[in-house]
């Protein structure tokens, strides 16, 4: 992914800024010129489980005072539930600072520290935090987009189509912030847009039969009901009408996530009415697509985006 997001420093950036244009700039003044935009707080703890302070960063555009709320994305690294960190996903934020939102980079409990649920759990509650806390940072709630790559964009999907009748917030901070009011009051939670890259979209079938792989087993280990809970993190389990658009890129070649996951979420999605594309990577394989496709992704991702989420 990091060699992915590299592409988009050279290839999508091209706005202006402090009166130069940001094209005539080599890789690292552009950056630099990026990043000098936003304010950076990182390390907040979002929810502490297993004993854990789980974190999150933001990437914050400057607030000027009366400034609308802006939107913002939040980005879930992958690692396949079992490794992998919000450090190195750091780059992943950058095309959407480019197009004006802010970021939000997530952590969250892996396999060596908790097995499926959690990492969903957690993710869920990152969501609510964000939600929760939109007006303390300028962040429009009704402008949220969830991201991430293979495992990271399994979470993301899943993340922003539970409902909440399934069970997996109640884990987070309630309503008073202390854990004394009632979690089930505290409502359903939306989101604009899900932007999903190469991600497990049909868990069952990660853990027997032809698609089965190591680190999906992993995530589950010796779960006595591994297949119920594998279909209750399943983002196909949740297909129906209402939910936020979907954009997905995956390569036709990819041997870790396989490529007819993304095709059946969709044709799923596509019956169920909800607005979605599939952006096919001729001879991609898991990612390490080349600086053009990547350039080509990114441009299609901001047109869907803009036509979508207002």
């Amino acid at each position: 992914m990091r060699r992915m997001f590299m592409a988009i420093i050279t290839g999508i950036v091209g706005t202006a800024a402090s009166g130069l244009a940001l094209g005539q700039l080599s890789d690292g003044e552009r950056a630099a010129v990026l990043l000098s935009r936003y304010e950076v707080v990182p390390n907040i703890t979002y929810t502490t489980q297993s004993n854990t302070d789980l974190k999150l960063d933001l990437y914050l555009p400057p607030r000027e005072p009366g400034a609308p709320p802006c939107p913002a994305v939040i980005v879930i690294h992958g690692g396949g539930w079992i490794a992998g960190t919000k450090e190195r996903s750091q780059l992943e934020v950058l095309p959407y600072l480019e197009m004006g939102y802010a970021a939000v980079n997530v952590e969250y409990r892996l396999a060596r520290s908790a097995l499926a649920p959690a990492a969903v759990e957690d993710c869920r509650c990152a969501l609510r935090w964000v939600l929760r806390n939109a007006k303390r940072y300028n962040l429009d709630p009704n402008r949220i987009v969830l991201t991430g790559g293979s495992a990271g964009g399994h979470l993301a999907l899943i993340t922003g189509m539970l409902p909440a009748s399934a069970g997996l917030d109640r884990e987070c901070v309630t309503a008073d912030d202390t854990g004394w009011s009632d979690a089930g009051s505290q409502g359903e939670m939306k989101v604009a847009a899900i932007v999903n890259w190469f991600g497990i979209t049909d868990v069952p079938a990660m853990l027997e039969g032809p698609e089965t792989h190591g680190y999906a087993v992993q995530w589950f280990a010796s779960l006595p009901n591994r297949e119920e809970v594998a279909k209750r993190v399943s983002p196909l389990t949740y297909v129906r009408a209402g939910l936020p658009v979907v954009f997905t890129v995956h390569g036709d070649r990819d041997t870790l996530v396989p490529y007819a996951q993304a095709e059946r979420l969709h044709a799923a999605l596509t019956r169920a009415g909800v607005p979605n594309r599939l952006l096919t990577i001729p001879g991609g394989g898991h990612g390490g697509f080349t600086a053009e496709q990547v350039t080509a992704a990114f441009a299609a991702i901001k047109g869907f985006l803009v036509a979508r989420v207002k």
